[in-house]
């Protein structure tokens, strides 16, 4: 198997760096340092509000979705065992699990989107995944157990 070679895009900062996978055009967002399970690795804010999904927002509640500021976060690729989620009381990216330098963040995108503007068919290639990521919506109390919820999702689940 050829390992692609990754093309590094500016962020503006020394902790992350967007990559683009000339082989697939997808680009993702690598960490440059290595971070322990539970620390903060970054704290985000709100670029801009929107009152209908896209696929560059995160949902706050049923009407209220936002952007990414820094705009560089919305780099961060779907994969059903992420190994950081979105604390958005805190509004900061938290790691789930050890994170090594030079590894790709991801996040579980049904943990913050009730219904996903783009369903799409997941290929992230864990023993976990669920197949078509379409929103929390879609998915078992017990499949979504499994995973750290925004508080919208929480409260939609009756939690």
């Amino acid at each position: 198997m050829i390992t692609p070679t990754y093309q590094t895009l500016t962020t503006g900062t020394d902790l992350f760096g967007v990559r683009l996978n000339p082989a697939t055009g997808f680009k993702g967002l690598f960490s440059n340092q290595s971070f322990d399970e539970g620390e903060e690795l970054f704290t985000f804010s709100v670029r801009s509000l929107h009152q209908k999904p896209t696929y560059l927002t995160v949902q706050i509640d049923e009407k209220t979705h936002f952007e990414f500021e820094p705009e560089f976060l919305q780099y961060m690729n779907h994969h059903c065992d992420p190994n950081v989620h979105l604390d958005l009381n805190n509004f900061t990216l938290v790691a789930l699990k050890p994170i090594r330098e030079g590894e790709e963040l991801h996040f579980f995108y049904p943990s913050t989107e009730w219904k996903m503007d783009r369903p799409f068919a997941c290929h992230c290639g864990s023993k976990k995944c669920i197949g078509i990521i379409s929103g929390a919506y879609a998915l078992s109390t017990t499949q979504l157990a499994n995973y750290q919820l925004s508080p919208y999702i929480q409260q939609k689940l009756g939690n």
